[in-house]
């Protein structure tokens, strides 16, 4: 059975975990052998819901694992979780102020049964359906497998391929996310990930056969877009050559200049960071008999007779979101042709070398900075995959494992990788507020969730509205002091046109996005505001 572990490190890692706050609002599941549960239930539950996505298009699963768990330590706690019944609903609401207060009431005492008790509602982050491939196939070049990554590995792997079966769309494909239609990218990436995971060709009940069906009738995988094309070449199944530069020089730069990486929106220069490593390095998993397989599985033309110097800007139609500009092109072309073969002459070939250690530094301090959570779960498979690729026995790469675990969700649907470690702290936030909008604050299983709620603010962020509460009710106000810091970083963050942008400080031009090497994805070049 499987087991949500909330506000806790690892007590096999307690070394390589590190936490400004014990951990608290961390959130993984691990698999317990012998654990009694409610087992029937939770077959039931996976049983119903590719049932109940042909059936009412629910592509969002419910989180039913962790209710029953829940349900179950409540129970074993004596709270009650059940609602009253129909007849005392009845009574109860003559007796009270009105219906609309009766079902207000009854919606906060539910959502109090799934709040832990360090304060914070844990639940599901996911839905982009390119994040779990990117992970399973790190591990696999990085391990030749799963297995001394994830500790029960054939557990994991039965969830992360129902997880990816139950999202397929009808026509074979997978889309960008789990509410989108088939796209190039994510039904390559998704197959392949498959197929490291054990399925056979033909696996999967003929879901493998029409994935691949799909994949060959749209062309083959030389039109998966750059950031496939790039996972491709790390495992051996695409070629580097047919993977538009990404020079790792540009990080050597001075920031001054107006295109340098560090100008970028955070999410987009700390992608492109680590992949300008790994191409700078041009690195290449071990080619075994299942990388060769997918070499022919994967392509309309046999591996060798493909001209990939012609595939690094096919692109599919139905991934094509961003088409380059011709100049962007004719870049890319000069880089290639003239920039790549100058960086492999001595003594020049030196500036590459020093790029590449540049980017690590990057790297590390990203990974350092953030406990090898890093940014967001892209950058952090690849900042684990250069680590390991620098050196394989490096503390850097170990610490970066048990951090995969803070990405992973489970649920009906399967083992999901979540768009971040959790939205903790927004889920809380907008529970205070809500809570505080009802006006029933002052009853106890109300101020039971405050209380708790502003514990967890207090140690992970800023409580405004709850300073303002009764401290009877709510607990002890925030420092004044911590507000005039957070004040004073806020306005930090404001341009010189009085803006705030999503992350931090615009750093460029609006003209920066005319560079954007990504077909998929629009405006994330600079942080806009």
């Amino acid at each position: 059975m499987w087991r949500l572990k909330l506000s806790e490190g690892e007590e096999d890692d307690p070394l390589l975990l590190k936490s400004y706050n014990n951990h608290v609002g961390r959130q993984f599941w691990e698999f317990v052998p012998d654990l009694a549960g409610d087992r029937a239930k939770v077959v039931e539950a996976r049983r119903q819901f590719p049932q109940n996505r042909r059936r009412f298009g629910a592509k969002q699963s419910s989180d039913l694992l962790m209710r029953l768990q829940f349900a179950r330590e409540n129970e074993g706690r004596g709270v009650v979780t059940k609602v009253k019944s129909e007849e005392e609903e009845e009574e109860e609401e003559e007796e009270e102020e009105g219906m609309v207060k009766s079902v207000v009431r009854k919606g906060l005492k539910f959502h109090s049964t799934l709040q832990h008790h360090t304060g914070f509602w844990p639940g599901d982050y996911g839905g982009p359906l390119f994040l779990l491939p990117g992970l399973v196939i790190s591990l696999y070049v990085t391990s030749g497998g799963l297995s001394s990554v994830l500790a029960h590995d054939q557990e994991h792997g039965i969830e992360l391929r129902r997880y990816l079966f139950n999202h397929q769309n009808e026509d074979g494909g997978w889309g960008l996310h789990i509410e989108g239609s088939s796209v190039m990218f994510c039904t390559v990436l998704s197959y392949v990930a498959l197929r490291l995971m054990g399925e056979e060709m033909d696996g999967g009940d003929g879901a493998m056969e029409k994935a691949r069906a799909w994949i060959l009738d749209h062309g083959g995988a030389v039109y998966i877009p750059s950031w496939g094309k790039l996972w491709l070449s790390v495992l051996g199944v695409y070629e580097w050559t047919g993977v538009n530069p990404l020079p790792p020089e540009l990080w050597v730069f001075p920031y001054t200049l107006p295109i340098h990486p560090g100008r970028m929106w955070c999410h987009s220069r700390m992608v492109y960071l680590p992949m300008s490593y790994l191409y700078g390095k041009r690195f290449v998993g071990t080619v075994n008999p299942l990388v060769v397989s997918l070499r022919e599985e994967l392509y309309v033309l046999p591996y060798r007779n493909i001209n990939w110097n012609l595939t690094r800007n096919l692109c599919a139609k139905e991934d094509l979101y961003y088409p380059h500009p011709f100049l962007q092109d004719l870049l890319w072309a000069g880089l290639d042709k003239v920039w790549e073969p100058l960086m492999a002459t001595w003594p020049i070939s030196k500036l590459r070398e020093s790029a590449l250690q540049t980017c690590m530094q990057h790297i590390h301090y990203e990974d350092q900075n953030t406990n090898y959570v890093c940014l967001g779960p892209v950058n952090k498979v690849l900042n684990m995959l250069c680590c390991w690729v620098e050196d394989p026995n490096s503390e850097a790469f170990k610490r970066h494992l048990p951090r995969i675990k803070d990405y992973l969700w489970i649920a009906e649907d399967g083992m999901k990788m979540q768009g971040h470690n959790g939205s903790q702290m927004w889920d809380v936030s907008f529970a205070v507020q809500s809570i505080l909008a009802t006006n029933l604050w002052e009853e106890d299983f109300c101020a039971s969730m405050l209380k708790k709620a502003h514990d967890f603010i207090k140690r992970t962020q800023t409580a405004v509205l709850l300073s303002q509460m009764p401290v009877g009710t709510v607990g002890d106000p925030i420092p004044v002091s911590r507000f005039f810091d957070c004040g004073n970083f806020i306005l930090s963050l404001q341009n010189e046109n009085g803006g705030f942008a999503s992350y931090e400080l615009t750093r460029s031009y609006q003209w920066f996005e005319a560079l954007n090497p990504s077909e998929m994805f629009g405006d994330i070049m600079i942080d806009y505001q």
